[in-house]
């Protein structure tokens, strides 16, 4: 068999003595780094100063990890959150004892949602342009670092599969099993992998890019489309949940999935900026 039963209890990073250096942490540095370089060679092609690019670093960073976080605080954590107000932007946890987790609580809908509105401000704020125009070319990166974040997913051994019964998948043995599951964190980030190769060639290869909104369009339509069905082998992050026809994952995509057909075939759009 081409994947056969493997083993995984990875370290937690990189240890320097007197610092760990999260792999999680090394994921969002790559993700962040290509994806001001993608967005580098954009504003070349398109004839934007690359001062603005250092804004818009900034505003994508701030609105992913709060959106994110946000994010995982509303739709997965409410009822412990609601107590527990402080630790929504803290890296710490005070109950039952105080503990250092980090930010590991990080929902990509949120930072969808976030990333949404931090363009509209940029669009308006700096680059005075229509905010579809900056979504249109800002979902390529968002794409690719999709990739690295479920990698990161996958080396904390969170965001599990479902187990497979059989000798096929990944022992998450820091979880304390001794059972497969699917690795559905590399089932999504290979499929993000294919997204952001269908984005790149439609900006690079096509003139899609001049109807505004179509990119945008396709990439909430690729990317939660494969989030929906990656969800149907993955556990369930909210416990009683569980027996819901479709889980918190899966509803929360579908209104994406619509609105990325609707910007992609609405008869309004507007052929060039």
């Amino acid at each position: 068999m081409f994947f056969n039963m493997i083993y995984w209890n990875p370290s937690e990073g990189i240890d320097l003595g007197f610092f760990v250096i999260h792999y999680y942490s090394i994921m969002f540095v790559i993700a962040f780094t290509l994806g001001w370089y993608l967005m580098k060679n954009i504003f070349k092609r398109e004839g934007v100063s690359l001062e603005k690019l250092d804004s818009l670093f900034i505003y994508t960073v701030l609105a992913t990890l709060i959106g994110a976080r946000l994010g995982h605080v509303i739709f997965y954590d409410w009822d412990y959150f609601q107590n527990h107000l402080l630790e929504i932007f803290l890296p710490v946890r005070f109950e039952p004892e105080f503990e250092f987790t980090g930010f590991r609580g990080l929902a990509s809908h949120g930072a969808a949602i976030g990333i949404i509105i931090a363009m509209y401000l940029y669009s308006k704020k700096v680059l005075h342009k229509p905010v579809l125009w900056i979504l249109d070319r800002i979902v390529i990166p968002v794409a690719c670092g999709g990739i690295f974040v479920r990698i990161g997913n996958f080396m904390n051994s969170e965001i599990i599969g479902k187990p497979t019964h059989s000798d096929y998948g990944v022992v998450f043995t820091k979880l304390g099993e001794d059972f497969a599951r699917h690795p559905a964190q590399l089932y999504e980030s290979f499929c993000y992998l294919i997204v952001f190769l269908i984005l790149w060639f439609t900006y690079w290869k096509t003139e899609k890019r001049h109807k505004l909104g179509y990119i945008f369009g396709l990439f909430l339509v690729l990317l939660w489309t494969v989030r929906f069905f990656v969800e149907f082998v993955k556990e369930p992050q909210v416990g009683e949940r569980v027996n819901w026809v479709l889980n918190t994952g899966q509803w929360l995509s579908v209104p994406f999935i619509l609105a990325g057909f609707y910007f992609m075939f609405r008869p309004s759009t507007k052929a060039r900026v």
